[in-house]
C-alpha cells in the first residue's frame, strides 16, 4: 500500500535476521516472475517434493545450481525426472550479494558467490512446516525474496520448532535475510493470504525465491 497508517520499515526480527519491505520494485518483481515461469518448465521443472516418510510438501519447487531433495543436494533431479538441474544465473548471484549488503552490511556479503536457488510456489492452501536450512556447508546468510500473495512467515529460534517465534507479514517485493546467530533458526509459512498479489503481476499464488551458498 502506498499510504498506510503505520508505514512498513526495516526491522531486525532477531540478531542477523532482517526484514526489508518493498525491496524489489514493480519492474524487478515482474522480471523475477517471468524468470521463474521459465525455470518452472520441464525438464527439471516445478515438482512436488516427497519426504522420506512418504508425505508430500504442499508447496511445489524448482531448483537452480544444485538440486535440493530431503535432505541433500545433487546435480540432477534425483527425486523427479532425473534431468540435470538448471544453471544458476550470474545476475541472481549479484542480486543475492546486493540483498545481503543492504540487509546486513558489506562484511556479511564477503562470501563465496550464491550458487543455489530454491523456488517454492504456494497456492492458497500451501504451507511450509518449521524447518532449518542446514544442508549446506556454508554459513553464508540465506536470502528470501517474495513475489505474489502475502504470507505469514514464522521466524523462530535455533533450538526447536516451538516458541519463541515471531510472525512476519511478507508481501510481494519484500526481502528477508537471515545469517549470523540466526542462520540456523527454524522458520516456516503457516498461512498464505489468497488474492493479495499485486494485480499487475497476473499471478495467482506466491513465489518464494530462496538463495543460498552451497560451500560444496
Amino acid at each position: 500500500m502506498d499510504a498506510e497508517l503505520f508505514p512498513r520499515s526495516r526491522t531486525e526480527i532477531a540478531p542477523g535476521a532482517v526484514h526489508l519491505p518493498d525491496w524489489l520494485d514493480a519492474d524487478r518483481q515482474r522480471q523475477l516472475l517471468e524468470a521463474c515461469r521459465v525455470w518452472a518448465r520441464p525438464p527439471a521443472g516445478l515438482r512436488t517434493v516427497r519426504t522420506p516418510g512418504g508425505g508430500t510438501m504442499t508447496s511445489r519447487q524448482v531448483c537452480l545450481g544444485w538440486h535440493w531433495y530431503p535432505y541433500g543436494y545433487a546435480r540432477t533431479v534425483v527425486d523427479g525426472d532425473g534431468s540435470p538441474v538448471k544453471p544458476f544465473p550470474a545476475w541472481l548471484a549479484d542480486l543475492g550479494r546486493d540483498a545481503v549488503t543492504e540487509a546486513l552490511g558489506p562484511d556479511a556479503a564477503a562470501t563465496a558467490p550464491y550458487d543455489i536457488a530454491l523456488i517454492n510456489f504456494y497456492d492458497a492452501d500451501a504451507r511450509m512446516g518449521m524447518h532449518r536450512d542446514s544442508d549446506e556447508k556454508s554459513d553464508a546468510p540465506v536470502v528470501s525474496l517474495s513475489v505474489g500473495d502475502t504470507c505469514v512467515f514464522r521466524f523462530g529460534n535455533t533450538e526447536s520448532r516451538a516458541r519463541p517465534y515471531t510472525d512476519v507479514e511478507l508481501r510481494s517485493g519484500d526481502l528477508f535475510v537471515f545469517g549470523g546467530a540466526s542462520r540456523l533458526a527454524y522458520h516456516g509459512v503457516p498461512r498464505v493470504h489468497a488474492g493479495t498479489a499485486p494485480s499487475e503481476l497476473g499471478l495467482t499464488g506466491r513465489l518464494n525465491v530462496t538463495l543460498r551458498v552451497s560451500g560444496f
